[in-house]
C-alpha cells in the first residue's frame, strides 16, 4: 500500500512540474481585481520588467519578504520595473490590511479562490511564496529568484 502512494505522489509531483511555465515562454494572462475593486491585466504591463510575486496576508515568509520587494520596486521603478502581487487571500479585509502594514506601493490584485485558484495552477504554483519575473517582452527569465541575485537580474533588464 504505501509503494502505491509512493508512486501516486510521484505521478502528481511530475505532472505539476510540467504544468508549470518554463524559463523563456510568455505568461498566460492574469486579470484579477485591484484593492479598489478594479480590474487590473499582467498585460497592461507589457514592455516593462515585471516581478509576479504569488502571496498571501497569512503566509509569514511572503510578509518577511515584502520589504525587499518594496525597496526594490522604489529603487527601479522609474526605469522600467514593476511588481504585479497577487494574493491568495479569501479574506479581502485581511489582504488590504497587510498591504496597509507592509507599506505596499506596488500593484495588487486579488484571487480570492486561495489554493483552489485558477491563476495558482495555470502557473503551477504550488506554495507561496513563489514569484517569476518577466522580461520586457513578458517571456519567463527566472522562478523564484531571490535577494541580490533577483536585484542583479532586475537591473540587467531594465537597462
Amino acid at each position: 500500500m504505501k509503494k502505491i502512494f509512493i508512486g501516486i505522489g510521484l505521478l502528481l509531483a511530475v505532472d505539476t512540474a510540467m504544468s508549470q511555465i518554463k524559463i523563456g515562454e510568455a505568461m498566460p494572462e492574469i486579470s484579477l481585481p485591484a484593492p479598489n475593486d478594479s480590474i487590473v491585466n499582467l498585460s497592461s504591463f507589457k514592455g516593462k520588467v515585471v516581478l509576479i510575486d504569488f502571496w498571501a496576508s497569512w503566509c509569514r515568509p511572503c510578509r518577511a519578504s515584502n520589504p525587499f520587494v518594496q525597496r526594490l520596486y522604489k529603487k527601479y521603478k522609474l526605469k522600467g520595473f514593476e511588481v504585479f502581487a497577487v494574493s491568495s487571500d479569501k479574506k479581502k479585509e485581511a489582504w488590504v490590511e497587510a498591504i496597509k502594514q507592509d507599506k505596499i506601493t506596488y500593484t495588487q490584485v486579488n484571487d480570492n479562490s486561495g489554493w483552489d485558484s485558477k491563476v495558482l495552477q495555470a502557473f503551477g504554483v504550488e506554495e507561496i511564496p513563489t514569484t517569476f519575473l518577466l522580461d520586457k517582452n513578458g517571456k519567463l527569465v527566472a522562478i523564484d529568484a531571490e535577494g541580490r541575485k533577483l536585484e542583479s537580474l532586475v537591473k540587467a533588464l531594465v537597462k
